[in-house]
């Protein structure tokens, strides 16, 4: 099994070669290919699940690679596993096996549509295993590349703004957040210059750096240069106004990555970089960080609520999701902490199932309106003509709410739990973003699926057997883990617990 995390991180790479090899005009064989090795890289995760020992708190032994790779600069090409990126491997590689499916009636440039697909789940995986500040670095910038053409060539009306957007902010973001990395590789000798692990546990409290003649404490300059890379790609408000453009211009898979995945990236960078490397200048900006938490929960809240387009109101919900992971990323106790990595999953399970419902719709209607600009209504009727697009829908609606018995409840209820105590105010204040977040998606269910369906409704077929069998495991996910939540939290309980007893002992 020690190969496992290579086998994970190149099948895609195997998959785009296999598909560069398949003739153009051949369009089913490209899809299949990309489902068989989407299918492969997945099983791949659950097997690297199955043998997973939840007991360990630390990097996964028998998982670790390590193998020397520009050795006069003591880069290792280093890959390794925890309770922290486990959960979102699995994640992964069920969205994108899932979004795979989704893709099939994509039928422009469809080689590069699917190898872009692939390439970008080979980086994805690559950020989540990389142990090395090199190769992470090298996977969380080559990450762009792949969404910047998918959202630029198979994306909307607007798509060439949106990529450019999205990709001069986290390219921004990414250029802070290397000159943190510079300054940590100078400030330890040996080989361990680019190792992440080596750098943890508050090594830095009390040096200094000069930077434009005035002395800085080096564990806080470079935490805001780590927070500044990661809260962009979250994204926290006010580094958020790439996101609708993003979303509402990608097609819908690349959606369903960029809310299910990617915005995970910057929470996992939290956790995994600037957190344990930076332990005291996180306690000491703890209460920003829960601030903008809060703002982000009723900014995208009260955004969603202004909204007329199903889908950009689906993207201002990520942001105001991802507020409450930041809130208790902020609270840094077990409780909230757990809440936090389990809401990353959560999230991704819901907001996944919104937007390819979202994508259904769009199939068939080629627009995305509640109302039009025009005052006419876009959507009505739903519920009487597409009763089982409007069962899932309703499925994916109340997980996204939080409601008890589904996936999102119990990881806000765990978030709560953690944040109470340190920021009791700002959770009095949270909790109004989960009274518009109902408010905000009851009214669209209202709107969408209530009433007498229009013509044009009427001539809107119900879900194919395709499309019903990409949402059946999102259904499945988000009953499960909102009843039985342990499969997950066991995973992710050691190497938590680990991460709040160092918060601790600078708190």
């Amino acid at each position: 099994m020690s190969g496992l995390l290579n086998w994970i991180l190149w099948t895609p790479v195997v998959g785009i070669l296999a598909i560069l090899c398949i003739p153009s005009k051949n369009k089913n064989a490209i899809r299949y290919a990309a489902l068989a090795t989407t299918a492969v890289t997945f099983v791949f995760t659950l097997l690297l699940y199955i043998n997973f020992d939840t007991s360990v708190a630390g990097m996964q032994p028998d998982f670790l690679v390590k193998v020397p790779w520009i050795g006069d600069f003591n880069i290792f090409y280093s890959l390794g596993v925890d309770g922290i990126s486990m959960p979102m491997t699995i994640l992964t590689g069920l969205l994108f096996f899932l979004c795979i499916l989704s893709s099939w009636t994509v039928d422009k440039s469809v080689k590069a549509y699917f190898a872009l697909l692939l390439m970008l789940e080979s980086t994805v995986f690559g950020v989540f295993f990389a142990l090395d500040f090199f190769l992470f670095y090298v996977y969380w910038e080559v990450m762009l590349l792949p969404m910047f053409f998918l959202i630029g060539i198979w994306g909307g009306e607007n798509r060439e703004y949106a990529a450019v957007k999205f990709f001069l902010y986290t390219f921004f973001g990414s250029i802070i957040m290397l000159i943190g990395i510079i300054a940590l590789y100078y400030s330890v000798d040996g080989v361990d210059a680019f190792n992440i692990l080596a750098h943890q546990g508050g090594k830095y409290i009390g040096k200094t750096v000069s930077i434009f003649g005035t002395e800085w404490a080096f564990n806080k300059i470079f935490f805001w240069a780590m927070f500044l890379g990661f809260a962009i790609k979250v994204p926290v408000f006010p580094f958020h106004t790439w996101l609708p453009h993003a979303h509402v211009q990608a097609p819908t898979a690349v959606s369903v990555i960029l809310a299910g995945v990617l915005l995970k990236m910057g929470t996992y960078g939290f956790l995994r970089i600037a957190f344990p490397i930076f332990p005291q200048a996180a306690v000491d900006y703890s209460t920003i960080i829960a601030v903008l938490g809060v703002i982000s929960v009723l900014y995208g809240a009260f955004c969603a609520m202004a909204q007329n387009d199903v889908k950009k109101l689906v993207a201002y919900s990520s942001v105001s999701h991802m507020g409450f992971v930041m809130m208790g990323m902020a609270a840094m106790t077990t409780q909230g902490m757990n809440g936090a990595v389990l809401q990353m999953f959560n999230h991704g399970t819901s907001t996944a199932m919104m937007f390819l419902m979202i994508g259904v719709i769009y199939e068939r209607s080629h627009h995305r309106w509640i109302v039009r600009p025009d005052g006419t209504k876009g959507y009505g009727g739903l519920a009487k003509h597409m009763p089982t697009y409007t069962v899932i829908f309703i499925i994916g609606m109340f997980a996204s709410l939080g409601l008890p018995g589904l996936s999102g409840f119990i990881s806000e209820a765990l978030i709560f739990l953690g944040i109470y105590e340190r920021f009791t105010t700002i959770t009095v204040i949270a909790v109004m973003g989960l009274l518009i977040g109902a408010a905000y998606l009851l009214w669209m269910y209202k709107r969408m699926f209530f009433g007498e369906p229009s013509e044009e409704v009427l001539s809107y077929s119900d879900m194919n057997i395709r499309e019903i069998a990409y949402m059946l495991p999102l259904c499945a996910a988000v009953i499960i883990f909102g009843i039985y939540p342990s499969p997950i939290l066991d995973i992710m309980r050691a190497s938590v617990g680990k991460l709040v007893e160092l918060m601790a002992q600078f708190q």
